[in-house]
């Protein structure tokens, strides 16, 4: 992985060498005075000068470094609540200059009434679940989120009006992320290495553009630190760890890989997927890979690192909220927005042979000062609007490794 980072490197530097003509270090002025030059960073065809109408304004961007009203600077503090019954503040720290960027997509979330949402983030919707999702990711990277027009839960539900003659609101919302992710490779990322995160249907449209535009595109693959494709399948032959969906971007199989995958589902141990089980589903091409955050080279069960809003704290459709004790009363003790629970939450990846995804285990006792369970199950759906925040601790660590790696 780092010799194709290098590649990339080398073939920049070698951009810019034949730019220069007889000074390759600098550049001269009317006066013939050296200036300093930009290296400038290869670019895929139709990336070069590329310019976005809707996502040159700040406006349709819900992270992204310099805006106003940034959703992923908003306060991520947290407090560890213990099965003891103790707790302790855990400060968010926000990296000062993060060496990669993170791209994120959200999954289907609004609530707007068409087939395919339109560009104003509500609070509960939109906006609650990058915070959800995405905001703890700045402690490694710069986190770039654009809003989009994405199918909305009543066209997904079947319930909403029918599309207009002539549109195809799957075409819509695909191509909102192609254009924001072509927008933020050429005007914003200066060649920095990237993350993907998706959940759901964002994570659909990722991995859809994975395979348009990255998989087979070495200028973008190579700066590709990990895809986090969440609560969607990425199908791989079986023993495989690549191939199927994506023939250059493996699975995930070291906390120092990169350029690879980590992709779950998740759903109890003591509940796994029926027969009509929507995620993780094993197809033509073979089963729904399984890349455990918290151990990523597949052993036995790990302790998750959850994050989940504390009850009381405004939240939306994902994520939820979490009556920390057993005893309500103490809820008033926390004062951050958020808290975690130290080994209360396992998770390991499992295949029946028609499904293949993350099983939970929650570690509750009633002799604990803790509740002792989580909230969001849905039938045929398992935890999946839980996928993210179970093991956000563990993406947001698995990332930091891997932007180590990546930056070598």
């Amino acid at each position: 992985m780092r010799a194709r980072h290098a590649a990339a490197l080398l073939a920049v530097a070698l951009v810019a060498a034949a730019c220069s003509g007889d000074d390759d270090s600098a550049s001269r002025d009317d006066a013939g005075n050296a200036t300093t030059t930009t290296e400038a960073v290869a670019l895929p065809a139709g990336y070069e000068g590329y310019t976005s109408e809707l996502y040159a304004d700040d406006a349709n961007w819900l992270c992204k470094p310099g805006i106003a009203d940034d959703v992923c600077s908003r306060d991520l503090d947290t407090t560890s609540v213990s099965a003891d019954g103790s707790t302790q503040v855990v400060p968010h720290e926000v990296a000062d200059d993060p060496a990669i960027d993170c791209f994120y997509v959200y999954p289907t979330i609004s609530g707007d009434p068409g087939p395919n949402s339109d560009l104003v983030p509500a609070e509960e919707q939109e906006i609650n679940t990058v915070y959800n999702q995405a905001a703890r990711l700045t402690s490694s990277c710069r986190v770039f989120a654009p809003v989009y027009r994405q199918l909305t839960l009543s066209m997904i539900g079947g319930g909403g009006p029918a599309p207009a003659p002539g549109t195809d609101p799957r075409a819509i919302a695909y191509g909102d992320v192609v254009d924001a992710f072509k927008s933020y490779i050429a005007n914003e990322s200066d060649g920095r290495g990237f993350v993907l995160i998706g959940h759901s249907q964002g994570a659909g449209l990722l991995e859809r553009l994975m395979e348009d535009e990255i998989d087979d595109e070495p200028l973008l693959r190579d700066r590709l630190v990990a895809a986090y494709i969440l609560g969607s399948t990425v199908h791989v032959p079986e023993g495989a760890v690549v191939g199927g969906d994506l023939d250059n971007i493996p699975l995930c199989e070291a906390d120092d890989q990169t350029g690879c995958v980590v992709t779950y589902s998740t759903f109890r141990a003591s509940d796994p997927p029926d027969a009509g089980s929507f995620f993780g589903r094993t197809d033509d091409v073979g089963p729904a890979g399984c890349v455990n955050p918290a151990d990523v080279s597949g052993g036995g069960p790990a302790a998750l690192h959850p994050y989940i809003l504390v009850d009381g704290q405004p939240n939306g459709i994902l994520g939820g909220s979490l009556q920390p004790f057993a005893d309500p009363a103490r809820t008033a003790e926390i004062e951050t927005p958020w808290a975690t629970y130290p080994d209360m939450l396992d998770g390991q990846c499992q295949s029946d042979g028609q499904f293949t995804y993350l099983a939970l285990t929650v570690n509750g006792d009633p002799a604990d000062a803790r509740i002792d369970d989580i909230k969001g199950d849905i039938p045929g759906w398992g935890l999946h609007i839980m996928d993210a925040n179970i093991a956000m601790g563990d993406i947001e660590t698995l990332v930091a490794s891997q932007a180590a790696a990546y930056a070598g």
